[in-house]
């Protein structure tokens, strides 16, 4: 069953409080106690041992599992009092006032929020009083979240007006949501009944969202192994050539690739893969003199097109 990110965060803080006391507890016992399956539990494992007691990184959690029992090492190092700097106090307490402030947030959770923030700031002395000077809102994708959100814990459907770059248009769809997660940006994974396929979503190009009174019914699909990223090309996938130059080295460090040879100069010429080579013209018209798109050749003239296109309408 989908979990939203607030609930999941809720059961991995309990989770530290639980294992703390119950030393060698096992993975079965553990995940009944919790109501997940094990595979759910070895996934909040994996994520535990990347948590410590600072910003910076401080005493980590170091939590492992043989498959059968989960061991925690060093539960006495990290249970010793939270001390913060003064950076750090500040950051915390701004982060904890913005979430404070979103919409959809449930009240018994706001409320304790507030209740932490308050014995917070009187802990961070001079800190809370900079930090009060400071403020974060979220504006569109901090309500996408927050109705994304709701209709996962209330199994809703969602109806989106969705901007789609490749396209360079704006779709209305009904999407029954399956999980939030976070890759450099945040997106929703849902099943979407105007294409009746798994789809993925950036929030931050979600125009409009509604929550639908009709019951989210996704259909029984594996959900991705997202730890190499977001976009995994298949081998099936078109093959796309890239030259670029100096200026434009970075495309080989932001999209995933086959290949990149030095070119003179300091240039590179990419291979890579994608399922809608189209995406890849917002890329050339992106790169302008730092690069350009070789193969295939129908690729590289629409390229051209869209550039010759976009310098005719800002001449005029």
């Amino acid at each position: 069953m989908a979990t939203n990110a607030i609930d999941q965060t809720r059961r991995m803080l309990s989770l530290v409080t639980y294992l703390r006391e119950r030393p060698g507890a096992r993975v079965g016992d553990v995940a009944r106690a919790f109501g997940i399956t094990e595979d759910e539990l070895i996934a909040d494992l994996d994520v535990l041992p990347m948590c410590g007691t600072s910003f910076r990184g401080g005493d980590l959690l170091d939590i492992d599992t043989d498959g059968d029992r989960i061991w925690w090492h060093n539960p006495d190092d990290v249970a010793e009092p939270l001390r913060l700097a003064a950076d750090e106090a500040t950051a915390l307490l701004v982060a904890a006032r913005a979430v404070s402030t979103l919409p959809g947030l449930r009240e018994g959770d706001r409320q304790a929020l507030l209740r932490a923030t308050a014995k917070l700031e009187a802990a961070a002395g001079e800190a809370a009083g900079a930090s009060s000077r400071l403020s974060v809102t979220f504006e569109s994708e901090g309500g996408v979240f927050a109705d994304v959100d709701r209709a996962i814990a209330e199994r809703r459907r969602l109806w989106l007006k969705y901007y789609s770059p490749a396209r360079d248009e704006l779709t209305e769809r009904e999407v029954d949501p399956i999980r939030l997660f976070a890759v450099g940006h945040t997106y929703v994974e849902a099943w979407c009944r105007l294409s009746e396929a798994r789809r993925t979503f950036r929030l931050d190009r979600v125009a409009e969202i509604k929550l639908l009174d009709a019951p989210s019914d996704p259909p029984p699909i594996e959900l991705r192994d997202l730890s190499e990223g977001l976009v995994q090309p298949a081998a099936e996938d078109p093959e796309v050539v890239i030259e670029v130059g100096p200026g434009g080295r970075w495309v080989a460090e932001y999209y995933p690739h086959d290949t990149a040879e030095e070119l003179p100069e300091g240039g590179l010429r990419i291979t890579l893969r994608t399922p809608e080579p189209a995406s890849l013209r917002r890329l050339a018209l992106r790169l302008g003199r730092d690069g350009r798109i070789v193969a295939p050749q129908e690729l590289a003239d629409s390229a051209r097109e869209a550039a010759a296109r976009a310098l005719a309408a800002y001449g005029g």
